[in-house]
């Protein structure tokens, strides 16, 4: 199943000849602040299979390209974002000096959080600060959302707590402030175009992902390759704190990262998952006297 958030809060199931507005059965009416009709679904998912499977048969069919898609969770409890998780990431990382000199694996540093503000939708563009002297660099991720909450989950069992996937992109403003600042900024989070459940995903462990700038084909792997892989990510992360029905784990980028500028079109692809294309645009907002220390230049 694929589930959709459109046109202010509104939730759908997407199909091969529309979607299906399934929002009532969230129970949170669309507009609504906070925003959380999708983590209520998403908790509420197992009791409302045969509703939404009755609402799938009989409901009316829209037209996509008469709604405007968003971020399908836009207020998850946490966003958790995992780095350094490809080996080939981290030896260009080294190489080119972006990343600190001593780049420690996703296995020995764990996780970081990433500001819930930053998740931005498949039609919103990427708008990056005034940061004239920065480069600000794509990465390609695989969003997996939690399904089953919990503390402590044994990696045996940590796929049974999985929701679904989803494509994401973890933009960054290079230098050594403080990572969660540096990917914080809104937009930084672009999630979609919709969630696919995990029942629809026969291998977790061989999803192939690949991130293109106007065409081009900047970064390809697949989550076999993962340092720390989905069962991993899940129990290191509820070992600290319990994760939430609709949290959101970011998997780590594999290597290719680079620069984008305004007028770049980044398309990013995940078999199985789905495939969106974002505009980049310059921002005239973001300046601030922290971003202006020459030492943060060299990171």
């Amino acid at each position: 199943m694929k589930l959709v958030g459109f046109d202010g809060g509104r939730i759908g199931v997407a199909l091969e000849d529309g979607i299906v507005d399934i929002t009532a059965l969230s129970g949170v009416p669309a507009g609504s602040w906070p925003p959380v009709g999708m983590v209520r679904l998403i908790a509420d998912f197992d009791g409302l299979r045969q509703a939404i499977a009755e609402a799938v048969a009989g409901g009316p069919r829209l037209d996509p390209a008469q709604l405007r898609l968003e971020a399908p969770v836009q207020w998850p409890n946490k966003l958790i974002a995992y780095p350094a998780n490809y080996q080939a990431h981290i030896e260009e990382q080294i190489t080119s000096k972006v990343g600190l000199i001593s780049t420690f694996k996703a296995s020995g540093q764990g996780f970081f959080l990433k500001a819930n503000s930053s998740l931005s939708g498949p039609s919103d563009p990427i708008v990056l600060p005034a940061l004239p002297d920065r480069d600000i660099h794509h990465e390609c991720e695989l969003a997996v959302v939690i399904g089953k909450g919990g503390r402590g989950i044994p990696r045996e069992r940590a796929m049974e707590h999985v929701f679904g996937f989803s494509c994401l992109l973890d933009m960054v403003v290079r230098g050594r402030e403080e990572r969660v600042m540096r990917k914080s900024f809104d937009s930084f989070c672009p999630l979609g175009p919709h969630i696919v459940t995990a029942d629809e995903i026969a291998d977790p462990a061989a999803i192939s992902l690949e991130l293109r700038v106007n065409g081009e084909l900047r970064q390809q792997a697949s989550t076999r390759d993962l340092i720390v892989d989905i069962p991993e990510m899940i129990a290191m992360a509820s070992s600290v704190m319990t994760l939430c029905p609709g949290d959101i784990i970011a998997s780590g980028t594999p290597a290719g990262v680079g620069p984008v500028v305004g007028g770049d079109v980044v398309t990013i692809s995940i078999s199985g998952v789905g495939e969106m294309s974002l505009p980049v645009v310059q921002g005239a907002a973001g300046a601030h006297s922290v971003w202006d220390k020459q030492e943060a230049l060299s990171a």
